[in-house]
């Protein structure tokens, strides 16, 4: 069998509304086949990556009268724009090719949430995608070949299933299985998930019809607990089987199964989020994505050589997908990007999980083989089956590849066998069953079972324009619409047990009721405590029912009221609702800025995080109450530096806090997710009265680690004057994740040699922190001691990181104290500071963070969840949110303080030298000295304290000042100067007229000003007339650097001479 890659395709989809709405940077460019991504920071060049298609959707696009989007030809990017049926006829045509040649085909879509899969595999309206297409031209061309008269007959039987959270759901079964299908191992089929419903389909609107039916059973699972449907995978399994005679006379059976894959959204998602929890489960909810990475990875290291495990049997999802990506199938993958700045490292992420995968090699082949054969070989492997189980001599599964099973996995898999025998026994014998059986009969037998849900959508549909109805939201636009409850009675019920009837958390029997007057609607809660939002805003009393009316009931059951009558009179344009906008005005009437405009990537980045996590932490709480779990959930924007962070961007995190026992535990978001996703099962599990439905406190999500060490908070210890070798002496705030204070640290940074013998500060303080490069620079940080630290906390201690080193510093724990005595220290520096080192210690900073332990509760109060939220005023529609500026303390504060008390001291140092030198010109205009030595005066100026200055100055008068005759010699040339002058002047004033030597004469009697110093340049001083009442100032000395190097010569030659003329 032929080896061939698996063909990847990129498509990148237009900016969505909040994109446009704060002008969102494009960083996606396509030339042919190759796709361009820049980095909005501009840190990197651009990178490209080759696929065999690059699809450009993001422009260049227009409208028709039917609502389908083509290219437009008048727009610079026209040419280039892959609608929905280009992306088909280069991918889909390919697979349904593949499916009539009797090739296995797979096709999987992956990319973040938002990023536009769905659009490509399943589209929107009359834009549809490859697996409606796909399946409309499989019946297009059976009823071609039919009508030239081909004998052959054509069977296609249809499965839809979800994966959620390593669960396999079946979603042509509107019953809820607990724990999901099992997945089981094939010899020849490999993984398969047993129980699951294959159900005969006779046309393309037998295809639809059971598509809508598996994506209401997900929508009902989905708003039952909000937003999962994002974290879900879904396969649809499509088979196709031609039955013919070869050319031997025989009955052959050529069969294909065609697998389409929506995955999971690809989430924006720090998995150091997670780390150190002792829960598991809740990453179970990411388990497959990971584990599929790893299998392209895997799978990719084998193509080019490598002897490599795949690690197949890590997660439910590369079980079923075992065949398509490294077995006999032909695959194709399509990576959906998104194009705006805010979501540049998830695209980056897209295209380098696509790059791999391009890499992967399969091996396909036709499943043709004679009708008997196969049954033959069904019989035998029964036969063998049965005396296995008969004998009690099980063994691995025949034919199945076992090289990457570790000793535990086979021990573990001989413990499933023998249930697994009987499960192939099964599923043989119902094949053999039907292969003996035609067609017509198996859909007979379908349709007298009662196959599907047995709703009339199409009539649903019709009724939909008239009557008024609760229309459901989602996070997923595929699932929103897909619930539709009419309000045709005067007054209807809503809640768990209402005329509409729907569970959730925070959804209690009746918990809203809706009146009809005449056609004028109103809605109000049975209860003032049950949450009911309209339009973002809590539902008090009665209030008016509009169309396009957002409500919420509990936490996450979001509908849309749509009243046919009211739209079609009305001239107003209703625009489209979206959960996204149901979600939007929560956050507004909750007082968070959502607007989109000037907004920058960070802020953009905290935005999305805060619409994701407010639901969630409502949905949390809710359950908390409903389950009396003692805990509740706020959530917190997150500094860097609240976090005990040197960089970074603003997060949301949690603050989980048990009602009784008041302590508390600070989660990532990525933490709380997976938690939450994990309460959602356990609430599930307590609606259908499973017992027992309360987990063991190992695996409850809603309880973690009263022992687990606590970030109280942190300090920023600027390192400036250890640039300048100032010791630094100060008592800083401790700033916890809220940005309040929470108590104080004594700190002491002294200069030091490696050995830790401090310096005096004035033997090696430097005026200018280059002079340390190249240089032995050390300092030690103390830290004596902390002040005031909260008392719930006990087993207090601080640690640090020092410029990226690996290890962090700790001081000693102590107990039972508000106030540590840490006495600790610690040298830290370089044998030969570079510029780099040096650039650190001028400009960068040491985080250091107070950690302890909460002490164990004296007494335990009992209350109940509920209550208690209700007394804090935490229900009825309000934002559950610790805080919502981050910077109550303003972090700047302790680098301003430390800086200013830096150069203060550096003052004191220039102001010493200063004094020294002033003392210097005093003492030799005493002793009437006219030149010093550069030897004295440098060590005068460099003198480290006022009394070694002072015996430098002693020895002035012990200076030689032999300048006499040199002052004769002076003098001399001055006097024949003087003479040649006054020559010169008698010449010019005979050669002027009368009026210009009276000019003259005035001007040599006009009073003469002082002369003021403007420059000294090398050795001469240049002179200045003074302006008149004006006593002379002292100047700013500005060079030029000629000018500079010309003094740096002057002196290098006065230093030759030893001596320096006093002017």
């Amino acid at each position: 069998m032929p080896e061939e890659n698996v063909r990847v395709a990129v498509r990148v989809r237009p900016f969505n509304r909040r994109e446009r709405e704060r002008n969102a940077t494009l960083i996606i460019d396509m030339n042919g086949a190759t796709t361009q991504i820049t980095d909005p920071a501009g840190a990197d060049e651009p990178r490209k990556f080759t696929f065999d298609y690059s699809f450009w959707s993001h422009d260049g696009s227009k409208e028709d009268a039917n609502g389908y989007y083509g290219p437009d030809t008048s727009h610079p990017n026209g040419k280039k724009f892959a609608d929905q049926k280009k992306v088909y006829d280069a991918l889909g045509v390919a697979v349904l090719k593949n499916a009539w040649e009797g090739y296995n085909s797979t096709l999987f879509a992956y990319g973040q949430t938002g990023s536009g899969k769905s659009w490509s595999v399943v589209g929107y309206g009359i834009n549809k995608g490859i697996v409606p297409m796909f399946c409309d031209d499989v019946f297009k061309q059976i009823e071609a070949k039919k009508a030239e008269g081909d004998k052959t007959e054509f069977e296609i039987t249809f499965s839809m299933l979800e994966i959620y959270n390593e669960q396999v759901r079946d979603l042509l079964d509107s019953s809820r299985q607990k724990g999901g299908l099992r997945v089981r191992q094939h010899p020849k089929l490999g993984f398969y998930a047993d129980g699951l419903k294959i159900v005969p389909v006779s046309d393309y609107a037998d295809i639809e019809k059971r598509m809508e039916e598996g994506t209401q059973n997900r929508t009902v699972a989905s708003t039952n607990m909000n937003a999962t449907s994002s974290r879900a995978h879904t396969i649809v399994g499509i088979t196709f089987v031609q039955k013919f005679q070869n050319a031997a006379g025989e009955e052959t059976t050529k069969t294909a199964v065609t697998n389409l894959v929506d995955l999971a959204g690809s989430e924006r998602a720090d998995s150091t989020g997670a780390t150190g929890d002792r829960l598991k489960e809740g990453a179970a909810i990411n388990q497959s994505l990971s584990c599929l990475g790893n299998v392209i990875a895997a799978l990719a290291d084998r193509s080019s050589g490598k002897n490599t495990r795949v690690p197949y049997r890590d997660s439910v999802l590369t079980k079923l997908l075992k065949n398509a990506l490294g077995g006999n199938s032909k695959t194709i993958m399509i990576a959906a990007l998104s194009p705006a700045d805010i979501n540049f490292d998830e695209t980056l992420s897209t295209l380098r999980y696509a790059d791999r995968a391009k890499q992967i090699k399969n091996s396909a082949s036709v499943n043709e083989d004679p009708t008997e054969k196969l049954i033959r070989e069904l019989q035998e492997e029964n036969e063998k089956l049965k005396a296995a189980l008969a004998s009690g001599n099980l063994t691995m599964v025949a034919g199945e590849e076992d090289d990457d099973l570790t000793d535990e996995e086979r021990a573990q898999i001989k413990l499933e066998l023998e249930d697994q025998y009987k499960s192939i026994l099964d599923k043989n014998a119902q094949e053999m069953e039907d292969m003996k059986k035609t067609f017509e009969e198996r859909l007979k037998e379908a349709e007298q079972k009662g196959g599907g849900s047995g709703t009339d959508f199409a009539a649903i549909n019709e009724k939909k324009k008239t009557v008024a109805h609760l229309s459901n939201l989602n996070l997923d636009p595929q699932l929103s619409g897909h619930i539709t409850h009419f309000v045709e009675a005067p007054e209807v019920c809503i809640g768990a047990e209402g005329d509409i009837a729907f569970k959730g958390p925070s959804v209690v029997a009746k918990h809203a009721i809706i009146r009809d007057d005449g056609g004028k609607f109103t809605i109000e809660a049975c209860d003032v405590t049950n949450r009911l939002l309209q339009n973002g805003k809590a539902v008090v009393s009665k209030q008016p029912l509009k169309h396009n009316d957002r409500l919420i009931f509990g936490t996450t059951q979001y509908f849309v009221f749509v009243n046919p009558k009211e739209r079609d009179a009305s001239k107003e344009k209703f625009p489209e609702v979206t959960f996204e906008m149901a979600q939007e005005e929560v956050a507004k009437k909750s007082g968070f800025d959502m607007s989109g405009e000037n907004k920058s990537r960070e802020d953009a980045l905290l935005q999305e995080d805060m619409l994701e996590i407010m639901p969630a932490v409502e949905e949390a709480n809710a359950i908390s109450q409903e389950l009396d779990k003692k805990m509740k959930f706020e959530s917190m924007v997150v500094s860097p530096e609240a976090r005990g962070e040197l960089s970074g961007r603003t997060e949301v995190m949690i603050k989980a806090t048990n009602i009784e026992t008041k302590h508390e535990w600070i989660w990532p978001k990525v933490k709380f997710m997976n938690r939450k996703y994990v309460m959602q099962e356990m609430y599930n599990d307590f609606l259908d009265g499973d017992d027992p439905w309360e987990l063991p406190p190992e695996k409850d999500p809603f309880l973690d680690d009263i022992n687990a060490e606590f970030h109280i908070g942190s300090v920023k210890i600027w390192l400036q004057s250890t640039s300048y070798m100032i010791a630094m002496k100060e008592q800083l705030d401790i700033i916890d994740y809220r940005g309040y204070e929470v108590g104080k640290i004594n700190i002491e940074l002294v200069p030091c040699n490696k050995s830790g013998k401090e310096f005096a500060e004035d033997e090696v303080f430097v005026e200018d922190p280059s002079e340390l490069v190249g240089k032995e620079i050390f300092f030690k940080l103390k830290l004596e001691n902390g002040m005031g630290l909260p008392t719930r906390f006990t087993d207090l201690y601080a640690k640090y990181i020092f410029n990226h080193e690996p290890k962090p510093f700790e001081t000693k724990k102590l107990g039972n104290t508000i106030n540590p005595q840490w006495a600790f220290s610690q040298v830290h520096g370089y044998a030969k500071a570079t510029e780099k080192d040096i650039d650190f210690l001028k400009d960068g900073a040491i985080m250091l963070q107070v950690w302890g332990k909460q002490k164990l509760p004296k007494e335990k109060k009992t209350v109940n969840t509920k209550d208690a939220m209700i007394k804090g005023n935490l229900t009825k529609g309000q934002t559950h949110n610790v805080n919502t500026n981050n910077k109550k303390v303003d972090p700047e504060k302790v680098k301003y303080m430390m800086k200013c008390a830096m150069l203060e001291k550096k003052t004191q140092h220039l102001e010493q030298k200063l004094a020294a030198m002033k003392k210097m010109l005093e003492e030799a205009e005493k002793h009437k000295k006219k030149k010093l030595t550069v030897d004295l005066i440098q060590k005068i100026y460099h003198a480290p304290s006022n009394d070694a200055a002072d015996k430098c100055i002693a020895l002035i008068p012990q200076e030689k000042d032999d300048t006499s005759s040199e002052s004769s010699k002076s003098s001399s040339s001055s006097s024949s100067s003087s003479d040649d002058e006054k020559k010169e002047k008698k010449k010019h004033k005979r050669s002027l007229s009368a009026r210009e030597r009276k000019k003259e004469k005035n001007k040599d009697q006009e009073p003469k000003r002082p002369m003021s110093v403007t420059s000294i340049h090398s050795d001469k001083a240049v002179l200045k007339p003074q302006k008149r009442n004006e006593s002379p100032k002292p100047q700013k000395r500005k060079e030029s650097p000629k000018a500079k190097k010309q003094t740096s010569d002057a002196i290098k030659s006065q230093n030759k001479s030893s001596s320096c003329v006093l002017l």
